[in-house]
């Protein structure tokens, strides 16, 4: 009974945490709130991953979202904007004859690439560290190159939870972002601290 007590207490943390992403989305009428809403979710998911279960949901994600309500649109919309460009380049890409055009293909198809994976890490590195955008971003970058494996779980993981919630579209006003938060971030925590291990390892070297 103990352990269907425990699964129907964290279904019910993340159903709590996804309505809360939803409500305050809609709070700063998507364009101003998505993005503070999203970080203080992942701000919730990483306590969650570092082992604070009990933590009362509500504060960390009330304070997450108003500390975070500027910078953290910041470097949502800057992704957005980075993006917006990759699509018109594809775009431009898609109804050109040029040969100039397609010997272009490749390379943006590799930054393009590079640029999603990045993205994988931008709110789980925000959350983690207290950094810059810029900062964010580029550190995004180091840990996506330097950790494959973890990368590729981030993305068969996002893979198989948007699979689940496209057959079972009812599940997404209750398991989409919250679910994909901790997602995100339990692999990024393994990335985080092979990154510190191997920094570590560095300085020891160094001090030798």
């Amino acid at each position: 009974m103990s352990a269907i007590y425990r699964l129907l207490e964290w279904v019910t943390k993340l159903a709590y945490l996804n309505l809360l992403w939803i409500v305050f989305s809609m709070l700063g009428f998507v364009v101003a709130g998505l993005f503070p809403a999203t970080a203080a979710t992942f701000t919730v998911s990483r306590d969650w991953v570092m082992g604070k279960g009990d933590i009362k949901i509500w504060p960390v994600f009330w304070n997450a979202y108003k500390q975070s309500f500027v910078s953290s649109n910041i470097l949502g919309y800057f992704i957005a904007l980075v993006a917006y460009i990759l699509y018109l380049d594809f775009f431009f890409l898609t109804v050109t004859s040029s040969q100039y055009a397609l010997l272009l293909t490749i390379p943006f198809l590799s930054f393009s690439l590079l640029f999603l994976l990045t993205t994988c890490y931008a709110f789980p590195v925000y959350v983690y560290y207290q950094m810059t955008v810029w900062q964010v971003i580029k550190s995004a970058f180091v840990i996506m190159i330097v950790n494959p494996l973890t990368t590729l779980m981030i993305v068969f993981g996002q893979i198989g939870i948007l699979t689940i919630l496209w057959h079972f579209q009812g599940l997404m006003i209750f398991f989409s972002m919250s679910v994909s938060s901790i997602s995100f971030m339990i692999p990024a925590k393994r990335a985080f601290q092979h990154v510190h291990a191997r920094h570590d390892k560095k300085v020891a070297i160094d001090s030798q």
